[in-house]
């Protein structure tokens, strides 16, 4: 068995783990509310089943969410926008160290300066180590070593605040992608790493030692293992924020309805809001964890994030950076080797398109 494919469940059942020791916590809505009227998820569902138009909003909510999906296995690579889209993505590849480390670096710098720790729900003054590491990696330098830096402060905050920091477990996907697939360009390391194979440099000296890049593929860590960290990594954290911050504690996001009078905006029941909002979370984080229609998924999934920056002003922008900058790199990368988009959706596809269109339409994946 090839060292990568070792490498991949090793990688997928590390960060499962966070999800395991998930637990009801403080909210992002936290951030916008001072407390909660109590509601248990029995009472949130039974007020949603009990409602037959609640009831029935949410049973054709899920069946135009199938007939989509339907629809677009069927019909969709003879939409030549989406090729052109998927195409284009895929061309801004060698951008995504970069991306990465803008998504990780400035939340981290601004962390430091604000006064948490990671998560705004974990207020902390360990402003040197947040603020040193998102320096590094904006500048890429030091690029890997600053991740691993990052990735032990979030052990420790977990080890010392619980599940609070589960809020930001996104940094976690982050910043071993970013050790996975190094600095990029343009970053500060390139330029060391230029300055060592130019010949007649005083860095050339360096150039028998092997790089990074050699180190890592000697155990098994290739960088075709990002994008699987990334969408695994990213679905568990929207499953934890809908399924502990929704559906199993609709308090408080009943009384973000409330307080910004969003059945205004939707005329539908609070409790619909929020039912609606948590299953949404979770199948977006379901369907990025199995890497199926990932660069859609992905759109969704930033759309969600858009919402809530422009529907809740009291919400930290800041603290959401990562989460876009990641939803941002699925779209570029789609599911990656060990996705669902490349074994089991292209059979779907092709059990639903009829065999005369299969051979005069090309192959495709997300």
């Amino acid at each position: 068995m090839p060292q990568q494919t070792r490498g991949a469940p090793a990688v997928a059942l590390a960060l499962l783990a966070f999800l395991v020791t998930a637990r009801p916590a403080a909210a992002h809505v936290d951030y916008v509310t001072e407390g909660s009227t109590p509601t248990t998820p029995a009472e949130l569902f039974a007020a949603v089943t009990g409602d037959p138009t609640s009831l029935a909003l949410l049973a054709g909510g899920a069946v135009a969410g199938g007939a989509g999906v339907v629809t677009y296995l069927r019909h969709g690579q003879r939409i030549p926008d989406v090729d052109v889209a998927r195409r284009t993505l895929a061309s801004y590849r060698p951008y995504l160290p970069w991306m990465l480390r803008l998504a990780m670096g400035l939340p981290l710098v601004g962390a430091g300066f604000a006064g948490y720790y990671f998560s705004p729900s974990v207020p902390a003054e360990a402003r040197l180590v947040q603020v040193g590491v998102g320096f590094l990696l904006l500048f890429g330098l030091a690029t890997r070593p600053a991740a691993l830096v990052g990735l032990l402060a979030w052990g420790v905050g977990l080890l010392t605040h619980g599940a609070p920091m589960l809020l930001s477990a996104e940094y976690v996907a982050g910043l071993t992608a970013i050790f996975l697939i190094g600095p990029g360009q343009p970053s500060a390391d390139a330029l060391v790493r230029r300055l060592v194979v130019t010949d007649r440099t005083f860095a050339s000296r360096l150039r028998g030692l092997p790089t990074p890049d050699q180190v890592l593929a000697r155990v098994g860590l290739e960088r075709d293992l990002a994008p699987l960290v990334i969408r695994v990594g990213l679905g568990l954290n929207f499953v934890y924020l809908g399924v502990t911050q929704k559906l199993l504690a609709p308090g408080p996001a009943l009384q973000v309805v409330a307080k910004y009078n969003l059945t205004r905006v939707v005329p539908v029941a609070p409790e619909l809001w929020v039912a609606g909002a948590g299953l949404t979370e979770l199948a977006v984080g379901l369907l990025l964890v199995a890497g199926a229609f990932t660069r859609g998924t992905a759109a969704i999934g930033f759309l969600l994030l858009t919402t809530t920056l422009f529907g809740l002003p009291d919400d930290p922008v800041l603290a959401h950076i990562t989460l876009f900058g990641l939803t941002s790199a699925l779209m570029v990368t789609g599911s990656g080797t060990y996705g669902l988009d490349r074994s089991v959706v292209p059979a779907l596809r092709e059990r639903l398109i009829p065999a005369s269109r299969q051979r005069t339409e090309p192959s495709a994946s997300d």
